[in-house]
């Protein structure tokens, strides 16, 4: 973890400071290889995949079971792990938080807990030293920012860089079912592919066409999606527009083309500058299946105490480049004690979607400093 004095020293243009060599254990040889087969093996189903199309085509019901995986694990990690465990944008019964929760961990993208703990530490110190995955870790010049692009991508993945949960998400350690989901991570992902291939084998009736559904509706889908979430921690901070007020350093971004395919996850700089709000898209124009599917849960009466942006807050959003003239930089010193204080959870109360307060993930009043775990500087 990035010390203190690094972190309020920090000018938002130099590298940030390294953690220093890492000991190569038979453990961290193991997570590396683990991590290198989760990300390398769709690119394998893509391998294959392409040479089928040529000359065969592909089966309605293989791009059906494949675009219907896609949304549902999909949503499990944009309406499940983002919106509703990692910013309780709303509240949900037991039964839908471990649904949404079981769909996102089917996506290869980690354990449910470990996610949650990130994207908070994401949020605390965002682009700044402390953030695992900022494009701006090596420097603001231009080759420092192309390394920092594929460090934020994909390359922060096999970093030995902990986020210690129980400083991030204690209360995803507390919830029981939780931690049953986190621990059947290894087993969710094996269902994730063993589902395609047993689908397509009752559909097409033979092995062959059971292999195709795995390539396209596993490895290809786990592909895509991948990339696509990678993408908002990586193009979304580099490439696009700020219309929006962030904190200090904070130099997320909306990126369009990518609305659809993520579900609304890439309006990042309207995510960012309102953390706990439902919607991300703060124009009616914008994309946000997410957002909808909420919606949907709440007339169902599924979905209950949830944070919509109040008119109030739109104007305020829909403001742009105004918003960033009227609101003045926050000092480094309010913007650490904030940082810190970020990581512990909130109650649905403490926290308003349409204050100003929004822009960090937990008011600096609601929360108790939260105590450094032993062995963390």
């Amino acid at each position: 973890m990035i010390d203190q004095e690094a972190r309020v020293g920090y000018d938002g243009t130099g590298p940030f400071p390294d953690g220093g060599p890492t000991a190569w254990t038979g453990q961290r040889r193991t997570q590396v290889a683990v991590t290198g087969l989760i990300v390398m093996a769709p690119f394998a189903g893509l391998a294959v995949a392409v040479p089928m199309l040529w000359g065969h085509g592909i089966n309605l019901a293989d791009v059906l079971l494949a675009v219907g995986l896609y949304l549902i694990t999909g949503f499990g990690v944009t309406v499940g792990f983002h919106r509703l465990l990692t910013h309780r944008s709303f509240t949900a019964p037991s039964w839908l938080r471990v649904t949404l929760a079981v769909a996102g961990s089917m996506s290869f993208q980690g354990d449910v807990t470990g996610w949650v703990a990130i994207h908070r530490r994401h949020h605390a110190f965002t682009d700044r030293p402390g953030d695992p995955h900022s494009p701006y870790r090596y420097g603001t010049g231009t080759g420092a920012q192309l390394h920092g692009l594929v460090d934020a991508h994909v390359g922060w993945l096999f970093r030995d860089d902990p986020t210690p949960a129980d400083r991030y998400a204690p209360d995803m350690l507390a919830d029981p079912a939780m931690t049953w989901v986190a621990k059947a991570f290894p087993a969710l992902c094996a269902v994730s592919l063993v589902l395609p291939f047993t689908i397509g084998w009752a559909i097409g009736g033979d092995l062959r066409a059971a292999w195709i559904a795995l390539v396209w509706a596993g490895l290809v889908r786990v592909l895509l999606l991948h990339h696509v979430t990678w993408s908002v921690n990586s193009l979304c901070h580099m490439i696009g527009t700020r219309p929006h007020q962030s904190r200090r350093f904070d130099r997320s971004t909306d990126l369009w083309p990518l609305a659809l395919i993520s579900f609304g996850e890439s309006w990042h700089n309207g995510h960012h500058a309102a953390p706990s709000c439902a919607r991300h898209g703060s124009r009616p124009h914008q994309i946000d299946l997410s957002a909808s599917v909420i919606r949907i849960f709440e007339r169902l009466g599924w979905a209950t105490g949830v944070h919509w942006p109040s008119p109030s807050t739109s104007e305020t959003l829909l403001a742009g480049p105004r918003l960033r003239q009227a609101v003045p930089p926050v000092p480094e010193q309010a913007v650490s004690r904030v940082s810190e204080q970020a990581v512990s959870p909130v109650s649905e109360q403490a926290v308003s979607p349409v204050s100003e307060q929004a822009v960090s993930p937990v008011p600096e009043q609601a929360v108790s400093p939260v105590p450094e775990p032993a062995g963390v500087p």
